[in-house]
């Protein structure tokens, strides 16, 4: 079968609205115009591109868009050292290989020649000697030529006037060695192979050859041809000869390698001390900041106190069944037990909470000096959404205007969009922002506008002219709002025109179809529409990237979702981009303080504690809450109180948006070690202090080679030793960029080469056989993959970061409705449960590492099995109604002594909160929805996600992911009282019935037994009134705003509630039955 190649019909000549699909070896001769397109990708809004690595196409589509003028690919650079390659001695363009002509320059060709392997890093030839360079051991063999030229008879006045056959032939290598990796040559190409040419003129390997493979192993010998190769680099076997011989010049040669890329980027910690930086400078980026003692130790006395009460409350309950109903008694001691445990797991990682400080102005006097360019990290941010219907596009579109109007130099900023759905409206609402964005971010920086989300700042209820001083800014922020309102209704069409899709599927402006149009199997593509080559506010200023990514999707693949789409952000920034950290957000969380990146670079960039945090962590703050928080939707306690705990031990967990992260640690490495001890050297001839057996690590690598003191020898033993192929997947550039700690693109590469890497990333077949989501990235296995990404960074000895500051980082909008944000909770529960059954499962793993501290392992193990309590609370909420319909009790008659036991406990449990309340600052109102809402989900969403989990293990049915819907309604919290009929509603309601019925049946039981029988009830009452108070806010939620309940649900309620109450008069389960009269009583022998 011939290979194909997909060709955008403005090169061709004859035709202007068709794609012509031809092979291979007839584009060779358009190659020279798909080489000149390609070259523009990476400028701004040049059109969109679009293919698969898998399937040979690749493809543009201009849409609208006007083309931008190009810039001139000039200079020939070295592609090992970063330098110019130069000119021989006789003038010209220096050429290393004749076969493949990769780029190096003389110094590189010569020491390899002398000290390497003596083969071109990208096709393995072996290197010839050129004229001008000295003969080396092997050059005896060859013919005694110095000029290459000769065996190619190429005649210099030929060679001028044949400079564009020349040129066509540059590009022909290109396509040929590029775009046919590891599909291996057709037939054409096999019977007529191209004729390579000298030069490639800036190029770089797409895939195959790891451009950096003259300064490590010889690969040459034992790896075949560029072509041909589809299976990782045999290595040798460790302890043998060559393998020693191998690591000790490998080592070398990277330190040469690292100190050249250190010219590109250096190491901000290695700041020289020379510098004239003043002692403000000096100073840490960021402190610590300890709870008051009068606040904690007090609290941790009431930890203490209350574990002692409880255990001896246990022990009471445990040592005094009710014999009369043994098993309301036995029901109630396990859920009590259960309890207990899940208690501690949530109490004592809040054992060391602390807050911190990050001082800004130090950041800025260390890394952005007066006069001189910012030193500040780059950043890529990603943001994801996958349907527009449920996402509304303009809810992005803010989020994407908060992230280019950032307080951050524009340079160090870029912002990737993932479109998993392959939506057109998507793609035509970014690019409507994007040219929005050159009149909303000149404004935002002109008047520092807080939040710099259109919506948000234009709907805020305050005094928008305060400490505004500019007499412009009245008249400038009504035109701004008008801009605004007209793109609000342009965003409006597009949202209209999406909602009926034609019969033959979208068509973009040019006649082209929408390659997006069958979401199930599409290509990838990619969008640059902002660049610092095109990009320009209207000031003429530079605005940060904005890039638009849909990986490519095809039937039969497993695409991983959120996670897989994550995945496929980090290869393709790496390719484009590489900034050492990344920010995620959800698309409806917007940048609500504009220096919300500068306060996390306090903490990543710190020289003292910054190389050890793999992330750092913001709260999650939202905004269209209704004022009394129904559904404890701001969940404070957790943000406020669980999370500043985890920060005072080995940092918060990742919660899956607002979070800054170190690539690197994404990338599976481990943190730097600190200095270490020197060993105590000894001889062999003692056995017991002899030196040990060198024993191999889990990776097959000597525990010594794995536990060097190296600051980078972890990323050097992997790279001496593994399979970056294997691990990373099969491109050599981004294996290329995981190498640079401190980011960036190497200069010589091509905007060619990177837009064909960066379809190659991102297509469905890329991870197959490498470990994405095992080892790298976001970790699969789980629909709440960010609890197990962040563990498995903590398992590796990396710490997190909690960052507060005053003015929130990010907000965003959570589901008010009661259907809605069960079905939330249930998400979230339900991911917990496939974490606890997994082999990433808390319980079990990360112990040989023995990096996660025990605090640490006690809070992912709650964060696993909180879903689990959902059962004994169930049966908890019932036991009250069971009690009042059979008169038993799950207690015995209590003595006044005992009684102190529950007065202790119930003092302990309202002391600990109230403390707790204190060091925090929670309110007590907001400590009390969270309560009510634990016993909601419990018993309804936390049910259904363990059932359907057991489902999963058990059975293998998988439950569909529901994207929560973003969507708000615009009257007065309207959505609150709209009524959504999910099953989940069913468990709570049941509960509420059967225990006001309990309640009435207990009273009117009392009035006809007499006043004896009140004594008992209040016990009872008491139980039940808990039960119903904290499900008063479900109530209220089943009322609506106009007190009706739907039907179904109080038929569903009423059907439950009888058929229970029949049933349990008729069997009575937990009375004991009398076989017969006691003749120690009667005296009748029967």
């Amino acid at each position: 079968m011939k290979s194909t190649l997909l060709i955008p019909s403005f090169i061709l000549p004859f035709h202007t609205n068709s794609s012509w699909k031809i092979s291979l070896t007839q584009a060779l001769s358009l190659s020279v115009c798909f080489s000149f397109f390609l070259s523009l990708r990476m400028e701004a809004s040049a059109g969109l591109v679009a293919g698969s690595h898998n399937r040979n196409e690749l493809v543009l589509i201009r849409g609208h868009e006007e083309p931008k003028p190009m810039k001139a690919l000039s200079g020939q650079v070295c592609e090992i050292c970063g330098d110019e390659v130069g000119l021989t001695v006789d003038g010209d363009l220096f050429v290393a290989c004749n076969e493949c002509g990769f780029p190096a320059c003389r110094p590189c060709y010569e020491y390899e020649r002398r000290e390497g392997t003596q083969v071109c890093p990208q096709c393995k030839t072996r290197y010839k000697r050129i004229k001008g360079s000295p003969r080396v051991e092997g050059d005896e063999d060859e013919e005694d030529i110095d000029d290459l030229e000769h065996e190619f008879n190429i005649d210099d006045e030929k060679h001028k006037t044949h400079e564009p056959q020349q040129n066509q032939n540059i590009t022909e290598a290109m396509l040929y060695g590029k775009m046919s990796y590891g599909r291996g040559g057709s037939e054409d190409l096999e019977s007529n192979p191209p004729q390579f040419p000298p030069i490639i003129t800036g190029s770089r390997p797409v895939s195959g050859e790891f451009p950096l493979a003259n300064n490590g192993h010889s690969f040459g010998e034992q790896a075949s041809s560029l072509h041909k190769r589809i299976y990782p680099y045999p290595i040798s076997e460790p302890g043998s000869t060559r393998y020693d011989e191998k690591r000790e010049g490998w080592k070398d040669r990277m330190d040469d390698w690292k100190s050249k890329q250190t010219l590109l980027g250096g190491d901000p910690d290695d700041i020289d001390p020379d510098m004239p930086l003043s002692d403000e400078a000096r100073q840490p980026l960021s402190r610590k900041v300890s709870i008051a003692s009068s606040k904690i130790n007090p609290y941790r006395m009431i930890i203490v106190l209350r574990l002692v009460v409880l255990a001896f409350f246990l022990r009471y309950r445990i040592l005094n069944p009710v014999h009369d109903a043994i098993g309301l008694w036995l029901t109630s001691i396990v859920c009590e037990i259960w309890f207990a445990v899940s208690w501690i797991l949530d109490q004592f990682p809040k054992w060391y909470p602390i807050d911190r400080e990050t001082y800004l102005d130090r950041l800025s006097l260390r890394y952005e000096p007066e006069g001189e360019p910012s030193m500040l990290s780059s950043v890529d941010i990603f943001v994801s959404t996958v349907d527009p219907l449920k996402e509304p596009p303009l809810v992005t579109a803010n989020t994407v205007l908060s992230i280019l109007a950032v307080d951050y130099p524009v340079d160090k900023v870029s912002c990737y969009v993932s479109d998993d759905g392959a939506s057109m409206l998507s793609f035509e609402s970014l690019s409507e922002s994007a040219e929005f964005a050159r009149k909303w971010v000149p404004f935002c920086k002109k008047f520092s506008i807080e939040p710099r989300a259109p919506e948000m700042y234009f709907s805020r209820k305050v005094d928008y002219l305060k400490d505004k001083v500019q007499p412009t800014f009245v008249k400038e922020r009504r035109a701004m709002k008008r801009e605004y309102e007209e793109f609000k209704v342009r965003i409006n069409a597009l949202v209209a025109k999406a909602m009926k899709v034609p019969d033959e599927g979208w068509i973009m402006q040019d006649g082209t179809p929408w390659p997006g149009n069958n979401t199930r199997d599409h290509p990838g593509m990619i969008q640059v529409f902002l660049g610092h080559n095109g990009g320009h506010d209207a000031d003429g200023n530079e605005l940060p990237r904005l890039v638009y990514v849909s990986r490519e999707k095809r039937p039969g693949f497993q695409h991983h979702k959120k996670a897989g789409a994550m995945n496929s952000l980090i290869r393709v920034s790496a390719v484009l981009t590489n900034a050492p950290f990344m920010l995620n957000l959800d698309c409806d969380h917007y940048i609500n303080n504009s220096k919300a990146i500068r306060e996390a670079m306090c903490f990543l960039m710190d020289p003292q504690v910054g190389r050890r945090v793999c992330y750092v962590q913001f709260p999650q703050r939202f905004d269209g809450i209704d004022t009394n928080d129904r559904y404890a939707n701001r969940n404070t306690v957790f943000f406020d109180i669980n999370m500043k705990g985890l920060d005072g031990i080995q940092g918060p967990v990742y919660v899956g948006t607002g979070c800054v992260f170190r690539r690197q640690a994404l990338y599976g490495y481990k943190p730097p070690k600190g200095p270490k001890r020197p060993k105590m050297v000894s001889c062999d001839c003692c056995p017991c202090f002899g030196r040990k057996k060198n024993k191999l690590a889990k990776d097959g690598l000597p525990l010594t080679v794995a536990d060097a003191g190296m600051e980078n020898d972890d990323k050097e033993v992997m790279m001496s030793q593994m399979n970056f192929e294997k691990r990373f997947g099969q491109s050599a550039a981004f294996v290329t960029s995981t190498l640079m700690e401190e980011g960036g693109v190497p200069p010589s590469s091509s905007p060619a080469a990177l837009l064909k890497e960066a379809i190659h990333v991102i297509s469905c077949g890329y991870e197959d056989k490498t470990e994405w989501g095992l080892e790298l990235g976001w970790i699969y296995g789980s629909i709440t993959e960010d609890i197990l990404t962040g563990f498995k960074m903590h398992c590796r000895g990396w710490r997190s970061i909690y960052c507060m500051p005053k003015r929130p980082a990010f907000k965003g909008s959570a589901p008010i409705n009661l259907s809605d944000r069960l079905n939330q909770v249930l998400r979230w529960a339900l991911g917990s449960v496939e974490i606890f059954f997994s082999r990433h499962s808390p319980l079990m793993y990360g112990y040989k590492e023995g990096q996660l501290k025990w605090l640490e392992r006690f809070a992912y193990v709650n964060t696993t099995i909180y879903p689990f309590t959902s059962l004994p609370l169930l049966a908890y909420c019932t036991l009250p109604a069971v009690c009042l319909l059979t008169g038993k009790f799950i207690m015995p008659t209590i003595s006044t002594f005992a009684s102190l036991f529950f007065i202790a406990l119930f003092i302990s449990i309202f002391a600990t909160g109230i403390l707790e309340l204190r060091w925090s600052g929670v309110s007590i109102e907001e400590w009390w929805r969270n309560e009510q809402f634990w016993v909601i989900g419990g018993v309804s969403a936390h049910l259904f996600a363990v059932i359907q989990g057991l489902l999963k293990v058990l059975a293998g049915i998988d439950t569909n992911f529901t994207v929560t819907s973003k969507a708000s309604d615009d009257g007065d919290f309207g959505e609150l009282y709209a009524f959504k009929w999910t099953t989940l509603l069913i468990p709570p309601t049941t509960l509420l019935i059967i225990n006001i019925i309990g309640v009435v049946a207990g009273v009117s039981d009392a009035i006809n037994n007499g006043y004896q029988s009140w004594g008992p009830l209040f016990g009872k009452l008491f139980f039940a009134f808990w039960v119903i108070v904290h499900l008063y806010p479900f109530l209220k939620g089943l009322m609506g705003r106009q007190n009706r309940t739907p039907t179904i649900v109080v038929i569903w309620s009423i059907l439950l509630a009888s058929i229970f109450s029949l049933l349990w008069v008729r069997i009575d389960p937990f009375v004991v039955k009398a076989k017969g009269p006691d003749v120690h009583k009667c005296g009748i022998n029967c």
